[in-house]
């Protein structure tokens, strides 16, 4: 990529309060984001249950993870579907664990005494990362999944990490300049939050009841994490002390919620306009993105 033409890019995103981007009295304008797909093979089946029902959906993929080439395949399938780099940092799961892609020999401050990532923002900044292994990561990442000749559209980041400090987040920004990638969240869209936190068995009617607060001329964005409830991800535990427990049961009830019908018919009938990161790209371009105002 010419880094010239990648930082010109980044300087297009400056720091401003965004104004919609479609006028008052206008149909609600949706994005629905499908995470850490790749992740592992429930993970993937899940993806494939949402792809069978013509979901308009955009999907981040997790190319640091074993099961990520099987995401591949899938998407392979589905040239329709926004595909984004869920750019990783941590590896949260008790017995289920993943490096970088660089190698760890290339971001030693990056990973444990095994070869891991971190699996907490605490303890992946309390081992003092190297940015310029952070880049290093990331842009590795990022060519894997330029690599594998799905059409890459945005990326965003897990758990947060990777936009954590303002060195960070403006790395993330060159790097999506230079690969002219969409960022998540860099297009005035804002999040619908309420569906994580819910109990397993009230997702489903927790998602109806966000969608009918989606208002006319409004750009929001919905982030799923779905699953299956199989063995396999029911041994897994999250090693952050917020991490949900039966983690397998809200994934799955995440993937139920938004294949419902309810939920499905509900925004057919508030006449909600269903994007993804591809039709926002094709819209505004990389030159339209601005960053978010960030809570202080």
């Amino acid at each position: 990529m010419n880094t010239t033409r990648g930082a010109i890019l980044a300087s297009l995103i400056v720091v401003l309060s965004l104004e919609p981007s479609i006028a008052p009295g206008q149909p609600a304008e949706l994005l629905l984001r499908c995470d850490d797909i790749g992740m592992c093979h429930a993970v993937n089946t899940a993806l494939q249950r949402v792809l069978e029902r013509r979901i308009p959906v955009s999907v981040s993929m997790m190319v640091a993870c074993p099961w990520y080439q099987e995401a591949v395949e899938i998407l392979r399938e589905h040239p329709e579907v926004a595909v984004g780099v869920h750019l990783t940092l941590n590896a949260e799961w008790k017995g289920y664990r993943w490096g970088p892609v660089a190698g760890r020999n290339a971001v030693p401050t990056l990973v444990d005494s095994a070869g891991y990532f971190f699996p907490s923002r605490a303890l992946f900044f309390a081992h003092k990362p190297d940015i310029r292994e952070v880049e290093t990561e990331l842009r590795a990442q990022i060519e894997r999944a330029v690599g594998t000749g799905l059409r890459i559209d945005y990326v965003d980041y897990h758990m947060g990490t990777a936009v954590d400090r303002p060195e960070l987040r403006a790395l993330v920004e060159r790097l999506a300049g230079e690969y002219r990638l969409g960022i998540s969240r860099y297009f005035g869209e804002t999040d619908v939050s309420g569906l994580y936190g819910a109990e397993a068995a009230n997702k489903p009617d927790t998602l109806v009841a966000m969608a009918r607060t989606l208002e006319p001329g409004s750009l929001r964005l919905m982030v799923f994490h779905i699953g299956l409830e199989t063995p396999e991800m029911d041994a897994l535990i999250d090693l952050n002390p917020s991490g949900l427990k039966q983690m397998s049961r809200h994934r799955e009830a995440e993937l139920r919620a938004l294949t419902s019908e309810n939920f499905l018919s509900r925004l057919k009938e508030m006449s909600v306009r269903l994007l993804t990161y591809r039709d926002l790209l094709a819209r505004l371009g990389v030159g339209g993105m601005k960053r978010p105002v960030i809570p202080q």
